[in-house]
């Protein structure tokens, strides 16, 4: 055989009787229908060829197989499947070798996991994450991996989704060595060669005995089982990965092949795959604002964050883990030294947990420096303001920097509620200025609304998603209104929550029902531990302007009143003894709830979970609409990457527009006009729900209009 392609996804080399067969499908050489036929095709051939020794595998790019081709997903499967792919690999009659570079993950340490003999580079990943999409391994590697590597370690890297490092899969006997230099062809062949001279038999994983112990086997799967049940939260797939294993362990190869097929298929057809895929693609849609397609960011290479407080430190601790210098401005030195403590104790509790030592965290901190003068932000290129949410207070910041700042100098306010409008035109340059609305604690919820006000540059905005990415966050791009996206929603289900809670059902009936739905906690938790004082503040501010024809209920008032807020105090509506982190149910609060009844001449009824529910979630999609409808999220997966990475969505449900769209949009609107009986003002359907239910269509069908 002579130096030739094999369509243009796979190409064929024969190198001193190897046939080298190079993936090549860029960006991650995915394992579409074309990629699959040319390697099905081209090991058939090999095995046919008097010339072809053995076959090496490779990537070509960055990666060895990035895994499945996304673009398939959702659509019928065409031939050859990759579980006959895999089969016709590891059939080979001839010695076929993987060389990993990059990622192998999914289908890609699938390929892998059928060779019979593989070689990881230093920069190698390898991981079979189905279960993030919820799935599960489905061509082969539920039964190959723990006849490779044993039982406990394979479900460990299938239930967890993690990618593991060349030194790492060599130690799981994931792979048989490890390369000694960058370059994958070289090694692979080397391998082959010394495989060769050494007359090396073809080993086919099937016949591996990771599973030779059944007792300790049995032991951890029942061990996953028992975990997995505890803390996979109502997911599907974890335990169908548990039951294949426990086919590999009990079944003949073909019949345990077959066992995982099905349940692959179960997942499939399951909705949580439909919410996690959705999820999925949101999270890369994000990030196309229409800022980002035309506008080059500008450079930034040193920060200053404008107070020390909770949300500053938490802000210049992800600033420092992304490796850029921060300089930190406070009102006077006994501030700025609590703002340092705060940054420090993040560092000490990563290394009394053992994830950093003690030298690294100087070397972190080398990065940072305090200042009372604002004069020291004069060569800054990005500034973020933290203080106080009151406008006259960030007015007063802007101010100072407007003064200070270099031309080009981006200039943020972290404000979760406020006008950045008015903000701007408070300054000389507002095309200058952005909101970047970091989550509590900041240096580690990843969500970033990128507050997008009226003069702005889109410079600035594509500065502002060029740092998410430099900070490890997911940015959603938003428009200027009391709230954004997200805090803006949240005020409205809350809302609806209390209106519930008022009416009879208990804050701990509604906090446990909303968690049984995937959600970590319920309102009332969330207010208890962000601090009930702070949504206080924001009823005080919003009181001149509050409709008097809308409902407004008084119960977390009066709990504030008592300076019950929550975790900090030990308690607000629940009971936090000794410093617990969990609440207990406060009998006290109930004989609150039960006199403000009183007073607003409630008579209580009773609400079943499902009504709770469906109340809690149609305040949540109505509101996701209204801000699509009125363009401050410019499409419905910005609504719901904004709920799954910053107000714990659960992801298998996709978010709430995805949810909405799967319970049904009319659903969703007889549930709207159903409680607007009760309550016109409160329950005023979206004028976008009423015309996409009017035309048949889902919000879905918005989700590529920015």
């Amino acid at each position: 055989m002579t130096s030739e392609s094999a369509g243009h996804d796979v190409r064929r080399e024969l190198r001193n009787r190897v046939l080298v067969l190079t993936v090549d499908n860029p960006p991650v050489n995915a394992l579409g229908v074309v990629v699959r036929r040319a390697l099905s095709d081209a090991v058939e051939a090999a095995e046919q060829d008097s010339a072809v020794d053995a076959v090496l595998l490779i990537g070509a790019g960055r990666n060895f197989i990035g895994g499945a081709d996304i673009k398939e997903f959702g659509k019928p499967p065409l031939p050859p499947s990759l579980p006959v792919v895999c089969n016709r690999i590891e059939a080979c009659r001839k010695p076929v070798v993987a060389a990993i570079h990059g990622a192998a993950l999914g289908g890609g340490l699938e390929i892998a996991l059928a060779a019979h003999y593989r070689i990881a580079l230093a920069d190698a990943r390898l991981g079979l994450p189905e279960v993030t999409l919820g799935l599960l391994p489905g061509a082969g590697g539920t039964q190959r991996a723990p006849r490779l590597i044993g039982a406990k370690a394979a479900l460990d890297l299938m239930l967890s989704g993690r990618h593991v490092g060349a030194r790492e899969a060599f130690a799981l006997g994931l792979v048989d060595r490890v390369g000694e230099t960058d370059d994958v062809l070289t090694e692979g062949l080397d391998y082959l060669k010394a495989l060769l001279d050494a007359k090396a038999p073809v080993r086919r994983t099937r016949d591996a005995d990771g599973l030779a112990d059944p007792v300790a086997s049995r032991a951890a799967i029942e061990a996953a089982r028992a975990e997995t049940s505890k803390k996979s939260r109502g997911l599907f797939s974890p335990l169908k990965i548990v039951d294949a294993v426990q086919a590999a362990l009990e079944l003949p190869f073909d019949d345990g092949l077959r066992h995982e097929r099905q349940l692959f298929l179960q997942c499939l057809d399951s909705p949580q795959r439909a919410g996690l895929i959705h999820a999925f693609f949101a999270e890369r849609e994000v990030l196309k604002a229409p800022e980002t397609r035309h506008a080059k960011p500008r450079a930034i290479s040193s920060v200053g964050v404008i107070g020390g407080g909770t949300m500053g430190a938490g802000i210049a601790v992800a600033l420092l883990d992304a490796g850029l210098p921060v300089t930190m401005i406070e009102r006077d030195d006994a501030s700025l030294a609590r703002g340092r403590a705060n940054i420090e104790k993040v560092y000490d509790g990563l290394i009394a947990k053992g994830r950093m030592t003690a030298d690294a965290k100087a070397a972190v901190l080398a990065r940072w420096s305090g200042s009372t003068s604002y004069d020291s932000l004069v060569s800054t290129d990005l500034v973020i303001e933290a203080v106080f949410e009151e406008m006259v207070i960030k007015q007063a910041v802007f101010a100072e920097l407007d003064r200070v700042c270099k031309p080009g100098a981006v200039l943020a306010t972290n404000t979760s509620y406020l006008d950045i409008d008015a903000i701007a035109a408070s300054v000389s340059r507002p095309g200058d200025v952005v909101g970047l609305h970091f989550f509590s604690p900041a240096n580690i919820m990843k969500l970033l609304e990128v507050v997008v006000p009226a003069r702005v540059s889109a410079d600035v905005v594509a500065t502002a998603f060029d740092l998410a990415k430099k900070l490890r966050k997911v940015p959603v791009r938003a428009g200027v209104c009391d709230g954004f996206i997200g805090n803006r929603v949240l005020a409205v289900y809350r809302a609806a929550a209390d209106y519930m809670m008022e009416d009879g059902a208990s804050p701990y009936q509604i906090d446990r029902v909303v968690r049984e739905f995937g959600f970590p906690m319920g309102p009332f938790q969330v207010s208890d531990l962000a601090g009930g004082d702070i949504g206080w503040a924001t009823r005080k501010r919003r009181a001149a302007s509050r409709d008097p024809k809308q409902r407004y209920v008084q119960i977390a008032d009066r709990i504030c009143e008592r300076g019950w807020f929550g975790q900090k105090t030990g308690r607000g509506y629940y009971l936090y003894p000794d410093g617990a982190r969990t609440g207990k149910p406060d009998p006290e609060v109930e004989a609150i709830i039960d006199a403000e009844r009183e007073r607003a001449s409630v008579t209580p009824r009773t609400f079943s979970d499902e009504e709770i529910m469906r109340r809690y979630m149609a305040a949540m999609i109505n509101e996701g609409a209204n801000v699509v409808h009125q363009r401050i999220a410019l499409r419905p997966l910005d609504v719901d990457v904004t709920f799954l990475y910053g107000y714990g969505f659960p992801r298998h449900r996709g978010g709430p527009m995805q949810y909405a769209d799967t319970v049904g949009l009319a659903k969703v609107l007889a549930d709207i006009r159903e409680f607007a009986q009760e309550d016109p003002v409160f329950w005023q359907p979206s004028p976008l729900i009423v015309g996409l239910v009017e035309r048949g269509a889902t919000l879905a069908s918005l989700n590529h209009t920015a």
